[in-house]
């Protein structure tokens, strides 16, 4: 095998690790503390690329511009604080390929619009925080993505070129600042993907509907 792109970068939630369960779970807690019912995880699956606004609209009904929003946001930013990685894991085949990244001695790094709060002791927890000197959050820059500074960021980190490198996601927005970066792109139909367009009308220049089959496209038998 050899490497096909001089360069790998990651969306973190629903593309590298399936954080779903564990921001499913900061939501219900809130639901639960006040004696309601939990909402089965199928159902706040594919909200987990919207954060907590998408989560607490699902939980209360509740948008941003409502005067509760603040405070239900604090409440469920604390509650995933506490319980973040209890039952969030690699996508199956991820860290052997992340093992393969190394190997070939391809650069490799992960940009999320996680802020650095979640983004820090998660990537620490999975044990990635010594792989890689490439880790973006949202909030590392004045800007998230779809912009494509944090990307551009990561690059520099590991000083490498756009040209020749890809970005995975499992978003529109991941897709969009990929392009904007110069970055191949890598649509990652097996995560979350939002309620939005599906990953087919992304134009992304690939598409995965399993993780183990990044391999065959990250590199060339």
């Amino acid at each position: 095998m050899r490497p096909q792109f001089k360069s790998v970068f990651f969306d973190l939630d629903g593309t590298l690790a399936d954080t779903a369960p564990d921001l499913a779970a900061a939501a219900n807690k809130m639901l639960i503390d006040r004696q309601l019912p939990p909402i089965p995880m199928q159902t706040m699956r594919h909200l987990a690329s919207s954060g907590a606004r998408g989560m607490i609209h699902a939980t209360f009904g509740v948008g941003v511009d409502d005067p509760r929003f603040d405070a239900l946001k604090e409440e469920f930013l604390s509650n995933y604080e506490q319980a973040i990685h209890v039952h969030t894991e690699f996508f199956p085949n991820m860290e052997e390929l992340l093992n393969l990244l190394d190997e070939y001695e391809v650069p490799w790094g992960i940009v999320t619009n996680k802020h650095q709060r979640f983004t820090t002791p998660l990537v620490k927890s999975l044990g990635l925080d010594h792989r890689t000197n490439a880790i973006v959050s949202g909030d590392t820059t004045p800007f998230a993505k779809p912009h494509p500074a944090p990307i551009l960021l990561a690059l520099s980190q590991k000083q490498v070129q756009a040209a020749g490198g890809v970005y995975i996601g499992d978003d529109l927005r991941d897709v969009q600042a990929g392009k904007a970066a110069g970055m191949q792109t890598i649509a990652a139909a097996y995560g979350y993907c939002g309620d939005h367009q599906p990953p087919e009308s992304w134009a992304a220049d690939f598409i995965v509907y399993e993780p183990k089959d990044l391999t065959s496209i990250l590199f060339i038998q």
